[in-house]
């Protein structure tokens, strides 16, 4: 799927770089990302403009080093062994920035990776809560949607797994003080709650990407910025990186539908 505007960028290379952004300027913590185009943009990140991020196996190691999608990170340094009853010190201590994958979200930033349906009798049972509760409430938390559609941007998801803005203000300051929903990319646009009631807006739509498709397919009013920009094109160096270094074997392609 082309991007459009720049030859040859397809729409999952600017998706990666979307969520390569979410990782800028948040410093030494550790970066956990779920799903193709959020490891993609943890490495990216890692490799250029936030070099002190920290990144796992996805098993036991903190490491040093970027390996590419698929491959084993055996050339990487071990920096630290991280038992995974660890991974709960750092998330309790907000040294952590995540990317959640989501079933559905809604308009007040509420994730749902639990059920599809009716709580007494769902349509289908899903992976379950997992520790998205905990997550939302102690450090910086962004989602990925890799098919956006009025079934997964929904005006109320169906079960709360991830904590939204509203729920967090209603359950007083344990639950509010360090929550953050910051972004959600989809492979549409880019999203936010930085409007004065933590409403979801659209940040900027993909280049290819008409405003009146990024509307139709979200199942609840947006808010819309009157300076609403274009995500932007991934750079010569991150090109590089995605096609040579990092996904070779484009896997980051397969993700998207359509």
């Amino acid at each position: 799927m082309s991007a459009g505007g720049a030859s040859g960028v397809t729409r999952a290379e600017v998706c990666a770089v979307a969520c390569a952004e979410v990782f800028r300027g948040v410093g030494e913590v550790m970066a956990s990302a779920f799903g193709t185009a959020p490891a993609l943009g943890a490495r990216i990140a890692r490799l250029t403009f936030a070099p002190d991020l920290v990144l796992t196996d996805g098993d036991a190691a903190l490491i040093d080093g970027a390996p590419a999608l698929g491959e084993s990170p055996s050339g990487c340094v071990v920096e630290s062994h991280m038992p995974y009853r660890r991974v709960f010190d750092v998330v309790w201590s907000g040294r952590r920035s995540l990317i959640m994958m989501a079933s559905q979200i809604d308009r007040a930033g509420n994730q749902n990776i639990s059920a599809i349906g009716p709580w007494n009798r769902p349509k289908a049972q899903l992976i379950g809560v997992r520790g998205a509760p905990g997550n939302t409430v102690n450090h910086p938390t962004s989602y990925w949607l890799p098919d956006h559609s009025p079934r997964s941007f929904v005006e109320e998801v169906d079960v709360v797994c991830g904590v939204g803005y509203a729920r967090a203000d209603a359950a007083g300051e344990a639950a509010g003080r360090f929550h953050d929903v910051r972004q959600v990319i989809s492979n549409l646009g880019v999203f936010d709650f930085d409007t004065p009631d933590h409403a979801m807006r659209i940040r900027s739509i993909h280049p290819g990407v008409a405003l009146e498709e990024v509307v139709r397919a979200t199942g609840f009013p947006l808010e819309i910025p009157s300076d609403l920009e274009e995500t932007r094109f991934p750079t010569p160096t991150e090109l590089s990186l995605i096609r040579d270094v990092l996904d070779p074997r484009s896997i980051r392609d397969r993700e998207l539908r359509g």
